[in-house]
């Protein structure tokens, strides 16, 4: 069940470095991420609001301590092994059903026409890549991670109960988002009762081939 939480108001000149910080350290965890973690401690002394400093501070600490291979398996036992962690926001609300498919279709026509090149490789949920999308372009970026709140509630929830490192991450990245009204809250309750929708039929295209493929403009 999600955890009510007072928030304040974040602070603008945080959020872009928060959001990139924070789309490097919950990418899978390869030598590349590893390179870039001596970034990060650089970058804390301008981060002005001292929790999620700390929080940041304090994950760059414990994936500093482990090699590339031990990190790479925590990650993949962390997010890949149970759908209650999945990094695939839309997953939460609408599972795999048709609704998903328009969901994504939906957030990859927000990216082009921000002028944003999300790779073709990924998923337009990924929390890494929206949260990169959010630093670069902070009004639409803000507007998908409140579309997505849901599921970025649920993933810290279940982060949390699981005691895992990841967890302060999500919560200074929920932290920056409007506090919850009651009805968004009880769906929360209904959505970590249920689980997402069943209806299985994968992500095959819901629209016209040249919108999946890219090639609309």
């Amino acid at each position: 069940m999600t955890r009510l939480r007072r928030r304040s108001a974040p602070n603008p000149a945080d959020t872009a470095l928060l959001y990139k910080i924070a789309s490097i350290l919950l990418s899978y965890p390869d030598e590349r991420v590893h390179a870039r973690l001596d970034d990060v401690t650089a970058a804390l002394p301008t981060i002005g609001a001292p929790t999620p400093r700390a929080s940041v501070a304090g994950f760059v600490n414990w994936m500093a301590a482990m090699t590339p291979t031990e990190a790479a398996a925590h990650y993949v036992t962390t997010f890949d092994h149970t759908r209650r962690r999945s990094l695939y926001l839309t997953y939460y609300r609408h599972g795999d059903t048709r609704a998903r498919g328009m969901a994504l279709l939906a957030l990859k026509h927000l990216y082009r026409n921000a002028g944003y090149p999300a790779p073709e490789s990924e998923l337009p949920d990924f929390l890494p890549l929206v949260l990169e999308f959010a630093a670069l372009a902070p009004e639409p970026g803000h507007r998908i991670l409140i579309q997505c709140q849901a599921g970025l509630e649920l993933l810290a929830d279940a982060l949390r109960d699981a005691n895992s490192p990841y967890a302060g991450l999500l919560d200074m990245i929920r932290d920056r988002l409007p506090e919850l009204h009651q009805r968004d809250r009880d769906n929360l309750r209904a959505l970590a009762a249920t689980g997402p929708p069943s209806e299985v039929v994968g992500l095959e295209p819901f629209a016209p081939p040249e919108y999946l493929a890219g090639e609309h403009r």
